[in-house]
């Protein structure tokens, strides 16, 4: 190491002096010309003498490394993998009579409102009723062994009904009556199931991370409004004389232009939808005003859908089984004074594996990708929400794989695709459920309807159900706090947000889909190559804990300088000081600023009386951006020193945008510095064709004008650029492409100012990214001698105590054959 440090002093102390350093890996003793204020540690040798530092050399990352890390332990992560495939198994053996009632409770009250929202779905799907309840059960059963989460209930949904019915519709449109709704709805199970299945066991689930959380709310309420209005035909009683297939806001129209159709039914759809948003509002209130009674207003509230559709039921039973008796033909021909479901088979039918329709995935295929994105944004979303709220973790990947499997199974039991539910996971939630076990508990509750209640599901009148979807469905739409919640955090969400909402109700279901994935991959894209990195000066920041706030006249904190009274100067220093604010005014409060009243003048704190008054308080060189963003206005950020440059990438430096970061660095350079050779002036021919410099001839009547001009050029103060410094510290990832525009930047700016630039680089996060470097020819030495005069090393201590630790060894923080590769920005004094 002897070849690679510079001593720029030649008094080296004695070899006595020189600690004995402990063996630690590959450490040797190694000076370097730093003195302790370059370090910030008044314990190491001052001025005139080196400053010893133990040699470390740091490891370089390998292909094999990174091979060995992957498929290192095979045996081992293919048990891991094995057993994370069915989470039951580290559970289960942990079962208790605690989680037994809260699972049972849970899975009861969840099952009592599936049993007539399945049914009711099943009617938007354009599927008899059974179909909505055989999904259900398998729905609840399957994702017990396979789920992550204890809060998600699995079966149909809204939405995805919506998208089954127009599926449906599409496929008998293009191939007639070839294929049966049930057989495409089962066969769409089939496929989507089979897809996610695939993106679950090649962990392929993080994709759906690019879909972000406004996009996916704003075509969840379009299609909570799309389903909404393609109800109220079926309330109202003319659902056969509306296409409720169609745009949304063609459905408004030929609504409208209809309701001079509107029949009794009317009657089992508005009285019911009415009961239903007065009982919620009712119990809402009642819990509010009555916090002891809370869990008794909960459970009658999750309990309106079943007794509305049993007083409905009831009350059809009365108008159409007397019509009914006394009919004398055959029972297909009878036909209700009102709209009803009719017969529902008993038990499960046609168990057993499906037959897949010839031809059927040419008429189908177009509309595969939006029911799979579909199936299962709504599901993740769903999942991780209330693995956040309630504190535990939930595994997109198995996830996906639960949601796979499902509907894979489903097929066997005749179901459509289902996936987790909002409305069912929050009541699961606040049912209290322990663990997704409660699941068994629902199917048996459907399976008990399934053998016990058909009989009575035959009288159950449309336009109820009609009336229990759109009160469900309403909730998913998001009302107008959440728009302007989304345009206070970011303007740009709020948009997407807003467009997302518009395309689902004027388009279709698909095509809002679709824009909420282009967007929020466009807008990951544009944010990733057009950055906004950041070019940095100085602060001395210290941090004060518990202050009291000074309430300036311009209230703005701000800690003004006064007049030295000690030197007797009127000159203010130019020292900056940024308090940490922590508003405490517990008993461990430390100094505090007097507030004065804000009729007087107030009295401003120098940074002399601060130090005096707070011994303890340090001030430390902090690097923030030369424009003050996010800090104080009134602070002086100092600039690096003349011919330093340090800019800050704030994205990963990679190809889409490597080449506009360069080139703003290489602007900055070129307007901050002067070239190293200058140009002659006299000869205008050997200036640049892009660099010409001022015009040089001039007209007749100019020459007076001008005549200061022409004697000659003004001479140029900037100085030479001698260092160049790039913040790694966001910086999470490089490639090829970001190297070589390093380099040509290098090339470049070498030519500018005719001398070999120092490029130095802090914060670097990965390995590989040194590694990166490196090769590149960055961090180390010149192979023909040093490029600098001065070799900056970044020391620590070894103490365990942070405060009091001076007393302990220092080792190098980064490796000492690497100088221009730093653990943090130096101070280029």
């Amino acid at each position: 190491m002897s070849e690679i440090i510079h001593h720029l002093n030649s008094n080296n102390p004695p070899q006595s002096e020189i600690p004995e350093w402990p063996e630690h890996g590959e450490l040797s003793p190694v000076r370097t010309n730093k003195t302790s204020h370059q370090f910030g540690h008044d314990y190491l040798p001052q001025a005139n003498h080196d400053t010893v530092v133990p040699e470390y050399l740091e490891h370089d990352v390998t292909v094999v490394d990174w091979g060995r890390k992957v498929v290192g332990n095979p045996v081992q992560k293919a048990i891991h993998y094995l057993v994370s495939l069915f989470p039951i198994a580290q559970w289960i053996l942990h079962y208790n009579y605690k989680w037994l009632y809260g699972d049972l409770v849970a899975g009861i009250t969840v099952g009592v409102v599936l049993v007539p929202q399945s049914m009711s779905y099943a009617q938007l799907a354009a599927l008899p009723a059974q179909y909505g309840l055989y999904s259900s059960f398998v729905g609840v059963f399957i994702y017990s062994f396979f789920a992550t989460s204890k809060d998600v209930s699995i079966g149909p949904v809204a939405v995805m009904s919506l998208q089954v019915s127009k599926v449906i519709y599409r496929v008998q449109q293009k191939a007639g009556e070839q294929f049966s709704a049930p057989e495409i709805a089962t066969f769409l199970s089939l496929i989507c199931g089979g897809i996610a299945a695939g993106i679950g066991i090649l962990r392929l689930g993080f994709i759906l991370e690019f879909i972000s959380s406004p996009a996916v709310m704003g075509f969840m309420s379009g299609s909570a409004f799309s389903i909404i209005v393609g109800q109220v035909p079926g309330l109202m009683g003319f659902n056969s004389k509306v296409n409720t297939r169609t745009a949304t806001y063609l459905v408004v129209v030929n609504t409208l232009k209809n309701l001079k159709h509107t029949n009794v039914d009317a009657a089992f759809g508005l009285v019911p939808l009415f009961i239903l948003y007065v009982w919620k509002f009712g119990c809402d209130y009642g819990q509010k005003r009555a916090p002891k009674l809370k869990w008794y207003f909960f459970y009658v509230q999750q309990l309106r859908n079943a007794i509305v559709i049993i007083v409905a039921t009831a009350i059809s039973w009365g108008v159409v089984h007397p019509k009914k008796v006394s009919f004398k033909g055959p029972l297909k021909k009878f036909k209700p004074p009102i709209s009803i479901i009719g017969v529902v088979p008993k038990g499960l039918q046609h168990v057993g594996v499906m037959t897949i329709p010839k031809g059927i995935i040419g008429y189908m295929a177009s509309e595969i990708p939006v029911s799979t994105i579909i199936l299962l944004l709504e599901h993740i979303a769903i999942s991780k929400s209330f693995g956040r709220v309630n504190d535990y973790k939930v595994i997109p990947d198995q996830e996906v794989i639960a949601i796979g499997v499902n509907n894979l199974i489903g097929t066997f039991f005749n179901a459509y695709p289902s996936t987790g539910s909002f409305s069912r996971s929050a009541l699961k939630a606040k049912c209290g459920v322990r663990t997704p076990f409660a699941g068994i508990f629902t199917g048996c509750v459907v399976l008990l309807a399934l053998y016990a209640l058909t009989a009575t599901f035959y009288y159950i009148p449309k336009a109820t159900l009609c009336a229990v979807i759109i009160h469900a469905v309403s909730d998913l739409i998001a009302d107008y706090k959440v728009t302007l919640n989304f345009w206070n955090i970011s303007p740009l969400d709020a948009g997407i947000f807003i467009i997302a909402v518009i395309i689902t109700v004027f388009a279709s279901i698909e095509d809002g889909v679709y824009f909420a994935i282009c967007a929020s991959v466009a807008v990951v894209l544009f944010r990733l190559a057009i950055p906004k990195g950041q070019f940095l000066g100085r602060i001395q920041v210290a941090e004060v804990i518990n202050p009291t706030i000074d309430a300036l006249e311009s209230d703005q904190y701000s800690i003004k300088q006064e007049e030295d009274n000690h030197s007797g100067s009127s000159r203010s220093s130019s020292d900056n000081v940024e308090i940490h604010q922590v508003i405490n005014n517990g008993p461990n409060a430390g100094y505090k600023l007097k507030k004065e009243d804000s009729t007087k003048d107030s009295t401003h704190i120098t940074t002399r009386a601060l130090l005096q008054k707070n011994p303890k308080l340090k001030f430390h060189t902090r690097w923030v951006p030369l424009t003050k963003e996010n800090i104080n206005g009134h602070l002086k950020v100092q600039p690096p020193p003349p011919g330093v440059i340090v800019f800050k990438p704030v994205e990963a430096f990679i190809y889409p945008n490597s080449s506009r970061q360069i080139d703003r660095v290489s602007d900055e350079a070129k307007r901050l510095t002067k070239r190293g050779k200058p140009y002659n002036y006299t000869d205008t021919g050997s200036r640049p064709w892009n660099d010409p410099g001022p015009l040089r001839w001039r007209l007749p009547f100019w020459k007076e004008k001008f005549a200061s001009q022409d004697e000659g050029e003004v001479e140029d103060t900037r100085p030479v650029l001698t260092t160049v410094h790039f913040d790694f510290s966001s910086v999470t990832s490089i490639d090829v492409t970001s190297i070589h525009a390093l380099v040509d930047l290098r090339k470049a700016l070498n030519k500018y100012a005719d001398r070999e630039i120092e490029f130095h680089f802090s914060g670097i996060l990965s390995p590989w990214i040194r590694r990166g470097l490196l090769n590149a020819g960055f961090g180390t030495y010149a192979e023909d001698g040093l490029v600098s005069t001065t070799t900056y090393v970044n020391i620590a201590t070894g103490s365990d105590e942070l405060e009091t630790g001076i007393d302990g060894q220092y080792y190098a923080a980064v490796a000492t054959n690497t100088p221009f590769l730093h653990l943090d920005i130096p101070d280029y004094r």
